[in-house]
Formats: C-alpha cells, sequence, structure tokens
C-alpha cells in the first residue's frame, strides 16, 4: 500500500512529461503525411507544415498591420531617442574627419572603389570642361577680351605714357629712338595710336577666337584636370577648418532632412514594400527543418517548460486521483 503512494504520483507525472513533449513534437513532425495501406494517418503531416500556408498569411498580416505599420515605425524613428542618436553619429563622424589626416580620395576610398572614383573625377572634369569650352568658343569671348585688352593699352597710352613709350624705343635703338621720340612728341604718337585702335582691337579679337576654338578645349581641360587633382588629394580636415559654424549647421539640416523623410517619404517607402507579402513567401520559403530548429532556439526555455508542467500536472492529479481512491475505500470500509 505504501509503495502505491509512490507510484501513482510518479506515474502520472511521467506521463504529463510524455503527453506534452509529443504534443509539442507534433506541432512540426512528421513533416509530410504518412499512409498504411492507402489510409492517411490523422495528425500527419504535423500541424506547423500542415498549416504552413496559413500560418505565414496570419503572421505576415499581423506584421504588417501591428508591427511595422507607419505609426509604429514613425513613433519610433522620431523618437528623441533616435534622433539624438543620429545627431550624435553625425557629429561624431565630422568630428573624427577633423582629427583624421586622409586626403579627399582615401575618404571616398571607404565607399567607393579606385576605379569609381577615377571615372568621377573623369566625368567631372569633361563635364566642366565642355561647358567651359561652349561659352569660350562663342566669337563674343574674343571681341570682349580684346575690348578690355585695347582699352586698357589705350588708357595706359596717354600723352606722358606714349612719351615713355617713345622714351623706351629710344633706349632700344640709340639715337635713332630719341630722334624720334623729339621730332613727334607723346601727343602726337598717343593720337597715332589711337587710331590703331579699332583694327587692333579687331585683329586681337580674331586671334583670340582661332586660338580659344583650336586649343582651348585642351587648355581647359588641363586647368580642371589640374584642380580636380588638386581636390581629390587634399586632405578633408583642411577643407573643414574655419567652417565651425557650417558644420554645426549642417547637422541641423541633416536631422532635418531625415525628419523630413521618415514624415513625407516613409508612407510611400510602405507603401511600395508589401511587408506581408514579404514575410508570407519568406516563412514559406524555409524548410520545415529549418522553421523548427529555429522556433525551439526561440522558444527553447519555454517549450521546456510546458513540458516539465505537463510532469507537474501528471503528479497533482495522480496525487489526487490516490487520494480520492484512498477516501472511497474509507467510506466503503464504514
Amino acid at each position: 500500500m505504501e509503495a502505491s503512494y509512490i507510484i501513482a504520483p510518479l506515474l502520472g507525472g511521467v506521463i504529463g512529461y510524455i503527453t506534452n513533449d509529443i504534443a509539442i513534437r507534433m506541432l512540426f513532425r512528421p513533416h509530410t503525411a504518412k499512409y498504411i495501406f492507402g489510409i492517411h494517418i490523422p495528425f500527419t503531416p504535423g500541424i506547423i507544415p500542415k498549416e504552413k500556408g496559413r500560418i505565414a498569411e496570419a503572421v505576415g498580416g499581423v506584421i504588417s498591420e501591428n508591427l511595422m505599420n507607419k505609426e509604429v515605425l514613425e513613433k519610433y524613428l522620431l523618437s528623441e531617442d533616435m534622433v539624438g542618436k543620429v545627431r550624435s553619429a553625425v557629429e561624431e563622424f565630422i568630428a573624427t574627419q577633423q582629427r583624421k589626416n586622409e586626403t579627399v580620395v582615401q575618404f571616398l576610398g571607404h565607399y567607393l572603389s579606385k576605379e569609381e572614383i577615377d571615372t568621377i573625377a573623369q566625368n567631372i572634369n569633361q563635364s566642366i570642361t565642355k561647358q567651359t569650352y561652349e561659352k569660350l568658343a562663342d566669337s563674343s569671348v574674343g571681341e570682349k577680351v580684346a575690348h578690355i585688352a585695347i582699352d586698357h593699352v589705350a588708357q595706359k597710352l596717354t600723352i606722358d605714357g606714349a612719351q615713355e613709350l617713345l622714351s623706351g624705343i629710344g633706349g632700344a635703338l640709340g639715337g635713332l629712338g630719341g630722334m624720334a621720340a623729339g621730332l613727334f612728341g607723346g601727343n602726337i604718337v598717343a593720337k597715332f595710336l589711337g587710331m590703331l585702335r579699332e583694327p587692333a582691337e579687331h585683329f586681337l579679337a580674331k586671334n583670340i577666337n582661332t586660338m580659344l576654338r583650336d586649343n582651348g578645349e585642351e587648355i581647359v581641360s588641363n586647368m580642371i584636370g589640374g584642380e580636380v587633382d588638386a581636390f581629390l588629394n587634399k586632405p578633408v580636415c583642411k577643407l573643414l577648418e574655419g567652417h565651425e559654424e557650417q558644420l554645426a549647421q549642417a547637422v541641423n539640416t541633416i536631422e532635418s532632412i531625415y525628419r523630413s523623410i521618415i514624415t513625407e517619404h516613409l508612407p510611400k517607402i510602405l507603401d511600395s514594400i508589401d511587408i506581408s507579402k514579404i514575410v508570407r513567401e519568406r516563412i514559406n520559403e524555409m524548410d520545415v527543418n529549418e522553421t523548427e530548429k529555429l522556433i525551439f532556439q526561440v522558444m527553447s526555455k519555454e517549450l521546456k517548460a510546458i513540458v516539465w508542467l505537463g510532469a507537474l500536472l501528471g503528479l497533482v492529479m495522480g496525487s489526487v486521483n490516490l487520494i480520492v481512491k484512498k477516501k472511497k475505500n474509507n467510506y466503503g470500509q464504514i
């Protein structure tokens, strides 16, 4: 009789443990339907493999409607904590660049390949060169340059300037130059040079236009290419020097852009992304073994608790059953 007090509750506990363990395993196993002599065995496949499509549909809908909707994401992404993290990340990035001595090309090398950087530099060179050359190739450029140059010379060729020119010629030609200076004087020379202004301007404009048309593109390309190379090889910290106020404003600007993206573009992004479909397809693509392994990894502790809870309930029920039988026996003896 004493042994029954131990065996009954213990047997109830073992049965409870085994039945709950089998029930949990039957959620996944067997993975496929089983047949005996062509007759389908009930509860095969397991509940999850059998209802995988419906579960995927339900999970996708729940995530899309309750976890990944506009209100939830916007509340999280625009929280003070998240915005603070964005600002801190930008400030730390700027501070890091101010401390480091890497060049622009080295900085870009973190995000682009050398070939991509070279292509970008070449495209910038070609684009600026083309636009600049098109402007320089305009015939009005030569006329404007010639006019400015001749006008500058004309301003210098006053009577005193002409006299200085003659004196210079006199120094170069000796007595002949001095004789010319004495005969003509500055006033006559100035008038003579004034007469030559229009044909000189026309001649200069024509030659400037010819030079720009034939060699302008090469000249501009060499100039722009040198400037691009100089920029790429300049330290980023040097570019940031003296721009502390602008950098501080840049942090505020980036925060503003971030808020704008979340409030204005997040709904469009969510509309273009069918989250429910993505989740549904991903679950359906997962192998049953993979699904089982994933769930057991996430809920191993909870599933084990359910098994041991079954053992505890079996133990309690076995004890209750033993007590009830004992009372019946006592009543029978009375």
